[in-house]
């Protein structure tokens, strides 16, 4: 944070809740932390296991090893896949090699995963809502075979999109999408195409649909929103955007040092969130750093309890016993 000689005047903070970890993210990082545990360092993880540095950091000191691709790592050694998913080639090369490997995909993207497969064999070609090159569309994409699925990121992609079969068409969507703008795509589609089939639930996750409901419910209220996260964390991205069409403007940070005092010029009510990758201990970073210059009437506001829990993979689920 931008050091000035400011004298402290008092401001509002509004903590939106949920935030932080989502179920998901917990169930990554533990799974790194139980490999560690029962295997010794070092454990290799393909990509980032959640896309957040000081949680990629914290686990680097523990004796992860983060690679890009299977290549990396040596023979024998132990790898986790991110909680983005991969494709299926990927866990097919790891048993090729002969590599341990425990699988730290998000049950909720494994889910859309099953209902690509479902799709495809049902002779239904895919159009996913999702953005290009994000390591969940590639894991996605990755389930079925080549040609089978088409990607839309805009409604103008979904108002142009001209498939062979419009009368055979199913839709999926990316987890961490935002939310109004996804239902934008869908009903376009459902539009376009009225026998379009979508999935039973929401694609969108619980802890995507909370911490945006968390945001809307602050942002009118506030000058200010600072939402925690990564700018390669699709959902916190999403979070930036639900506050400023809510009229506030907002900024993403990945810690307090890249806090600018001069973003609280006439500002009187803060708003705080987190992306689902985003550990508490840096929403209480910057709450302290904040302290140093404000007088702060911190008050949370919660749209929504969560208490979901995924289940470990069977070969650690002892080690956490």
């Amino acid at each position: 944070m931008t050091e000035q000689p400011n004298a402290k005047r008092p401001l509002k903070l509004l903590l939106a809740a949920p935030r932080g970890f989502c179920a998901g993210v917990d169930r990554a990082i533990q799974i790194v932390e139980l490999a560690l545990e029962q295997h010794g360092a070092p454990v290799y993880v393909r990509h980032e296991i959640v896309h957040n540095r000081y949680v990629v950091d914290s686990l680097k000191v523990k004796g992860a090893i983060f690679v890009e691709e299977l290549d990396e790592v040596p023979d024998g050694g132990q790898v986790v896949f991110s909680a983005h998913g991969v494709p299926k080639s990927v866990p097919a090369d790891a048993q090729q090699r002969g590599l341990a490997y425990f699988d730290a995909t998000c049950p909720l993207v494994s889910k859309v995963h099953r209902q690509a497969e479902r799709q495809v064999d049902a002779g239904r070609h895919i159009i996913f809502v999702g953005h290009a090159g994000h390591p969940e569309v590639v894991g996605t994409f990755g389930q079925v075979p080549v040609g089978a699925m088409t990607l839309v990121e805009t409604a103008e992609d979904a108002e142009n999109i001209l498939p062979v079969d419009p009368e055979n068409l199913a839709f999926l969507t990316q987890t961490t999408l935002s939310v109004d703008d996804t239902a934008e795509i869908v009903a376009v589609l459902q539009r376009r195409f009225p026998s379009i089939v979508g999935p039973k639930g929401e694609d969108i996750c619980y802890a995507t649909s909370n911490r945006q409901d968390a945001v809307k419910a602050i942002a009118h209220q506030c000058d200010l929103v600072l939402v925690i996260g990564a700018p390669n964390s699709s959902n916190s991205l999403r979070l930036v955007e639900v506050a400023t069409r809510s009229g506030a403007k907002a900024y993403l940070v990945q810690r307090a040092e890249e806090i600018s005092m001069n973003w609280f010029d006439g500002v009187n009510t803060l708003g705080l969130t987190a992306g689902a990758s985003a550990p508490e201990i840096l929403v209480r970073e910057i709450i302290d750093a904040l302290a140093m210059h404000f007088e702060l009437d911190e008050q949370q506001v919660t749209t929504a309890e969560e208490s979901i829990t995924f289940k470990l993979p069977r070969e650690l689920a002892g080690a956490a016993a």
